[in-house]
């Protein structure tokens, strides 16, 4: 596990797109996983500018996002501050300014009559495009993986569901209360990629960033391996790692020496 550590947010998206950008020139049909949240739009705004002004190519990429609100969909005739698809973010924040291929954007359908099957639909398209080469992770206040909630099976797989106090707690604030939506009108369920499909990644580029996700980015990075804490599943990846982190997220980790010493190593020896 390469822990990468930052001085603010900007270097460490900046970090993170170049991580992403070297995956999609060295493999130019990858498969990405892509994740919503306030963490990676950094990211995803540096992505845009290497493909406006260094040529970064998306036309043979495909991708899949982590999850979904159930009971929404993308609506188009509403300003995106009222749209709070997690669709809706992707398109806007990363997908319509880059020159990916409309078909090969997979997001799960909130809308969808029939959940499970939905799920195990979207199981299938994964697998049928050869698995996911790289998935993006943010990681939430409780240290949930997309909507993996505590108490999720490390080896669940694409499900509904239902959203943790917290999470609707910290959703209400970020996406809701300022497009007038009540804490009842919100969903309160989700379709989520599981821990399971997640580990099945071939590799993980985790970020956090901010004082408030200091103490469970240790837990999760350092503590046992635990279903309270499903980020604590990336102990369990045997295959390519990367956390980046900016200073404040990083606060809490007893190791930071050693990982900033490791760092330093692979660059010198270019490894």
């Amino acid at each position: 596990m390469d822990i990468i550590i930052r001085d603010n947010y900007e270097e460490m998206s900046k970090y993170a797109a170049g991580v992403i950008a070297g995956f999609v020139r060295k493999k130019p049909d990858c498969v990405l996983g892509l994740a919503t949240g306030s963490t990676p739009i950094g990211t995803y705004r540096e992505l845009i500018r290497m493909h406006k002004e260094e040529g970064l190519d998306f036309s043979g990429v495909r991708t899949f996002n982590l999850d979904e609100y159930l009971g929404i969909g993308m609506d188009l005739s509403k300003p995106y501050n009222e749209d709070q698809s997690y669709a809706r973010f992707m398109y806007e924040e990363l997908l319509r300014h880059i020159n990916i291929k409309e078909g090969n954007v997979c997001i799960p359908d909130g809308m969808t009559k029939d959940p499970e099957k939905f799920c195990l639909w979207y199981e299938e398209e994964i697998r049928k495009a050869g698995g996911i080469d790289l998935q993006l992770l943010g990681i939430g206040g409780d240290g949930h993986w997309a909507f993996n909630e505590p108490g999720s099976s490390l080896a669940s797989r694409t499900r509904v569901q239902a959203l943790a106090k917290q999470t609707l707690d910290d959703n209400y604030e970020l996406f809701y209360k300022n497009a007038g939506v009540s804490r009842e009108e919100m969903p309160h369920f989700a379709i989520t990629m599981g821990i399971g499909t997640i580990l099945e990644t071939r590799n993980i580029l985790m970020m956090a960033s901010g004082i408030k996700k200091a103490d469970v980015v240790a837990k999760a990075l350092e503590g046992p391996v635990t279903s309270q804490i499903t980020a604590s599943a990336i102990q369990l990846h045997p295959g390519g790692i990367t956390v980046v982190l900016d200073r404040d997220a990083a606060s809490r980790l007893a190791n930071t020496d050693h990982y900033m010493h490791m760092e330093k190593l692979k660059e010198q020896y270019r490894l």
